[in-house]
């Protein structure tokens, strides 16, 4: 693997069809506990508003989703990159490739934790308010 990705070489898509087998790997790469029911990740990531995929010579390196209302509010759940790839514009790619689509939207939210935070707030994120994240999860993600 090149560590000097030129962001030429990233290849964006927005498709439903991505490979199982290198969606779950980055899951389990980054320590999500999702791959654990893997049918319900990949039903949920391929039946989401909007799923958006990285490429970098012919590998899925990265996938982000987004489940929205279609008009005024978008929810950006998952953004994942492969650990080997991080740092090197693959986040910034799919996200600018998310507000190409949602960028008008009254309201675009997202649930940051640990790095991401930083990456969020470069991308012109900010806390929302007093609202604090609050979930009921069955997995231990965070």
């Amino acid at each position: 693997m090149r560590n000097d990705i030129n962001t030429m070489e990233i290849e964006i898509k927005k498709s439903r069809e991505i490979p199982k087998d290198q969606l779950l790997e980055i899951y389990r790469l980054n320590n999500w506990s999702s791959p654990e029911k893997s049918e319900l990740l990949y039903k949920a990531l391929t039946n989401s508003h909007t799923l958006i995929s990285a490429w970098v010579n012919g590998k899925m390196v990265g996938v982000a989703n987004a489940i929205s209302d279609g008009y005024l509010v978008v929810y950006y759940p998952h953004m994942l990159v492969h650990p080997d790839y991080q740092g090197k514009g693959i986040g910034t790619k799919m996200l600018e490739a998310m507000q190409n689509i949602y960028g008008d939207y009254h309201q675009q939210m997202v649930v940051a934790d640990g790095k991401a935070i930083e990456f969020y707030k470069k991308c012109g994120f900010e806390k929302a308010g007093k609202t604090a994240s609050m979930w009921i999860c069955q997995g231990i993600d965070h």
